[in-house]
């Protein structure tokens, strides 16, 4: 090629390059490095050189094109190596969220990715005001802090349904405490949950279910923590766990207040913050930035209407849990789904 170049003046034809290309492409396959790649064509090209050459420059040209070619090919192939990791990756990660794909298999390619399922692990989910895909700034920014600070660590960090992932194992409750921290920043104020640890696959998917549960009992309840621990909010999914009795305690202790002027939601905002306020008037006065005269007339109304006083230790426990469970199950503007008309 380069004699043709330097008898003629003319380039490499396409068909020449193409088979540089094809050639960079094999060896990236068979594991050559670029650069001992480089090093080869160079070495080739020097012995190839021909003598007595006038148009030196045209040949150097010639050899600049060869390389590019060969980069090109080798760059080609890595980059279909990328897209089949990370079409490997998805289907992974997909597979073991959802929890579908045989247990054995499963495990198997788990440690691939430096997961093993020997272990318990956990399982931590962000999100924020946005959807998140994997590559963009903010799973990058967060995956960097991570592994800047843990290591890779059998730590494997994703996005999933737009929200930030990150599993671990479950005796590294620092690494996930860390990542949601830097999550709520990366997020501009975005809110973390972090499952309990559970043994095989099955945990992982338990776990993940889990830190969702806890970012939905947030929502509902107005939660204000940026960081979630399942542990802690085990109470609510008890209480909910028969949803018709808790149903059935929302209509009877709070069902008389969709009669009451102004309807229920004012008084049922009075007993979140009365309670939230550990039943101090005055505290709760102000977070609702009543008088506290405003707040005892609100709480003796519903007493009058409901028939339970919620300064009376007899009647708090089941006003407060039917005030929770209201909260969870969105009435009254769910009532009529639910059934607490």
């Amino acid at each position: 090629m380069l004699d043709a170049v330097a008898a003629t003046g003319e380039g490499p034809a396409e068909a020449e390059l193409e088979e540089l290309r094809s050639f960079g492409e094999e060896a990236a396959v068979s594991g050559v490095t670029l650069r001992a790649l480089v090093v080869h064509h160079l070495s080739r090209t020097r012995a190839a050189w021909p003598a007595g050459t006038a148009g030196s420059g045209r040949v150097l040209a010639a050899v600049q094109l060869a390389v590019e070619a060969l980069c090109e090919g080798y760059e080609r192939a890595e980059q279909l190596a990328v897209r089949q990791q990370e079409a490997a990756r998805r289907e992974f990660i997909d597979d073991l969220l959802y929890g579908s794909g045989e247990p054995g298999i499963l495990a198997e390619r788990a440690e691939w990715f430096g997961l093993r399922f020997s272990h318990a692990h956990a399982v931590a989910v962000a999100e924020g005001p946005v959807s998140y895909a994997e590559g963009d700034s903010v799973p990058r920014l967060v995956e960097r802090a991570v592994t800047g600070r843990f290591g890779e660590r059998s730590i494997l960090l994703t996005t999933k349904d737009g929200r930030l992932i990150c599993i671990a194992p479950g005796d590294q409750r620092q690494v996930l405490t860390y990542f949601a921290k830097q999550a709520h920043a990366a997020t501009d104020g975005g809110r973390a949950a972090i499952g309990r640890p559970h043994p095989g696959a099955g945990g992982v998917v338990h776990s993940y279910e889990e830190a969702l549960r806890a970012l939905e009992l947030a929502d509902r309840l107005d939660l204000e923590d940026p960081v979630l621990y399942a542990a802690e909010l085990l109470v609510y999914p008890v209480l909910t766990r028969d949803r018709q009795a808790m149903a059935d305690l929302v209509r009877t202790t709070l069902g008389p207040l969709l009669k009451a002027r102004g309807g229920p939601e004012p008084y049922l905002e009075t007993l979140t913050a009365y309670f939230d306020a550990g039943c101090v008037t005055t505290q709760a006065a102000r977070s609702l930035s009543l008088s506290v005269r405003a707040l005892t007339y609100r709480l003796e109304r519903i007493r009058q209407v409901t028939g339970s006083d919620p300064a009376d230790p007899r009647h708090r426990y089941a006003l407060q849990t039917a005030v929770i469970g209201a909260r969870i199950l969105d009435w009254p503007a769910d009532s009529r789904r639910i059934g607490v008309r």
